[in-house]
């Protein structure tokens, strides 16, 4: 039990350090087109990111996929900034719920983008793996712990989301606007940082 809380712990921290703030980034970026009475479509997409990166997760420790890290920590920013972009683009039709290629679309790039995301969180734990003969324990582990972490980003983006709309005379789409463009001015400026460093 220990153990478990260990890696467990290891991998609700590492997603809700702001030192690493690039994950909740994109959390973010993913939910802001939604609110409450859409949770079962948020919960679609935040499904898709999960399978994508839990699967990269397994791979990338398990060595049967091997990217270099500064290439992944570069692609990470992008994949923020291209869903903000597409918040931005396609946020007066979200409004309406009547824009099905733009939910297709963010389906398909959740699912993409979580396969990066996935070998993002794969370094933490090789580090700490080190030679241990055993990675399914400490991988199950520290996955559940990333979910804990994911759900609660979720869960505060749609109390915003609920604040917003019985509290303020913002509309949705320009609740889109803001919070957005502010993630991808974020997002672009970790983007080029990221790519000076490589």
């Amino acid at each position: 039990m220990n153990d478990f809380w260990i890696w467990f712990s290891t991998g609700f921290q590492h997603i809700l350090d702001w030192n690493g703030y690039d994950h909740i980034l994109y959390v973010i970026a993913l939910c802001v087109l939604f609110s409450v009475k859409d949770w079962k479509k948020l919960l679609v997409l935040i499904t898709a990111f999960t399978i994508g990166h839990s699967l990269t997760l397994v791979m990338s420790v398990l060595d049967i996929v091997v990217v270099k890290q500064s290439l992944i920590e570069v692609m990470i920013p992008l994949t923020i900034m291209s869903t903000c972009i597409i918040n931005i683009v396609y946020r007066k039709k979200s409004e309406t719920s009547q824009n099905k290629i733009n939910y297709n679309l963010n389906f398909v790039l959740a699912l993409i983008f979580g396969f990066i995301h996935g070998m993002g969180f794969s370094y933490l734990l090789k580090s700490m793996l080190g030679r241990e003969e055993n990675a399914l324990f400490p991988l199950l582990s520290f996955n559940l712990g990333l979910e804990l972490g994911q759900i609660i980003i979720v869960i505060s983006m749609l109390l915003v989301s609920v604040f917003l709309a019985r509290f303020t005379r913002f509309k949705k789409a320009d609740v889109i606007l803001v919070i957005s463009s502010a993630v991808l001015l974020v997002s672009t400026l970790l983007f080029i940082q990221r790519l000076n460093s490589l």
